[in-house]
């Protein structure tokens, strides 16, 4: 089953063009991807396979703080918050997951146990799992 536009800003708490920008940002990754996998580029390294991930999360960031800040100057302080609060979680969770996975691509450290990596993926799904029943 689908979610349709509405849903998914209703669950993620997410505006329509930061759902974009991750769009976008995914899509450019997959790209840089099959390039550093087929080994098309020979200088490409896993953090620059990774940068449009991260340049994502740097303007959803951004972009939050301006929401957040109109909202709370129209005197929504309660859903200001409570906007940035959980934005910044989800951005962050998925930040650490980013930097966990790319810094065991690229150095193959045997410390980075994929369990670790994953762990801030499994406490995101919780989240979301709270949230979509509290929306509903």
């Amino acid at each position: 089953m689908l979610f349709s536009l509405r849903e998914l800003v209703q669950w993620l708490g997410f505006a329509t063009f930061e759902i974009f920008v991750h769009l976008l940002a995914l899509l450019v990754f997959s790209v840089l991807l099959a390039l550093r996998v087929d080994g098309l580029v020979p200088g490409l390294s896993w953090w620059n396979v990774f940068v449009p991930f991260f340049a994502a999360d740097g303007l959803s960031t951004y972009f939050t703080t301006i929401v957040s800040v109109r909202l709370f100057q129209d005197g929504e302080k309660r859903l200001a918050v409570l906007r940035l609060f959980w934005v910044l979680t989800v951005l962050s969770l998925k930040f650490v997951f980013e930097m966990l996975l790319c810094q065991k691509l690229a150095e193959q450290t045997r410390e980075l146990w994929f369990g670790l990596i994953t762990s801030p993926v499994f406490i995101l799904l919780q989240l979301l799992m709270i949230r979509a029943c509290r929306v509903n």
